[in-house]
């Protein structure tokens, strides 16, 4: 009887060495979530699937499924991201945003997510866009896709809107004016970054970037993305501190 197989795209968010020449896969895909894939010879190099196996790596595969984990029978490179490859600064932040996109990701169908990670990619890879807008414009829209939007329309103490100079408590997940206190960790933003979160969260994803804001703005709203990930999610990431260790000395 012929074992099943099942077709479909995936990206590597993690790669596992294991035994003498295989590797673990944990890969996100649109139809399937984020699943396991054991690849057997991918280390060989005898292997015709070595390049699909790689860390951020877009390819059709092949996949036989036996209980809670899939084997890799084929696979076709669909995007390696070159433009992140050639930049040790860029491939760092590409590990995070895979960290990260596999602290929110579940074994459900993922498309959305999926999409705002091949295009934060491919905006890094392929578009050049500056690090500084890419990173808090993903963190905040993943965190959104993955249920821990904050509360952003008002100030959650007073009720006003828009809150008078902002402020997010990174911990309860809220904003409201600096005069009105909450028992969280907090963390200023000024008026522009606050209408960005606005146009990051609320706005047409195929714009996600498509907004401006000055470096000190850019700045508050990467900081409270890192912090507000970290509370809700419960965890820190080395990749971040690699990648923020990294980007230091450019």
């Amino acid at each position: 009887m012929q074992q099943e197989r099942i077709v479909t795209a995936g990206l590597v968010l993690r790669d596992t060495v294991t035994k003498e020449s295989d590797k673990i896969l944990t890969v996100l895909t649109a139809d399937l979530g984020r699943i396991s894939v054991i690849a057997k010879g991918a280390r060989s190099r005898r292997s015709k699937y070595t390049a699909a196996c790689q860390l951020l790596c877009y390819s059709d595969m092949t996949l036989s499924p036996k209980g809670d984990w899939y084997y890799l029978a084929e696979a076709n490179t669909i995007e390696l991201f070159d433009g992140i490859r050639r930049d040790i600064v860029k491939l760092a932040l590409g590990a995070y945003f895979a960290d990260l996109t596999e602290a929110v990701c579940t074994p459900v169908p993922e498309p959305e997510l999926l999409r705002l990670l091949l295009n934060a990619l491919y905006a890094l890879s392929a578009l050049d866009k500056p690090a500084a807008l890419v990173k808090p414009a993903f963190t905040w829209r993943l965190m959104e896709l993955g249920g821990f939007a904050p509360l952003i329309d008002g100030c959650a103490v007073c009720g006003k809107a828009p809150p008078e100079r902002p402020v997010l408590d990174v911990v309860h997940g809220l904003v409201h004016c600096a005069a009105c206190q909450t028992d969280g960790f907090n963390l200023p933003l000024t008026d522009g970054a606050l209408r960005a979160l606005r146009h990051i969260l609320y706005g047409d994803a195929k714009k996600l970037y498509a907004f401006s804001l000055d470096d000190a703005g850019l700045r508050l709203l990467d900081q409270a993305a890192e912090a507000f990930s970290a509370a809700q999610l419960e965890r820190s990431f080395r990749t971040l501190d690699y990648y923020k260790g990294i980007a230091s000395y450019e």
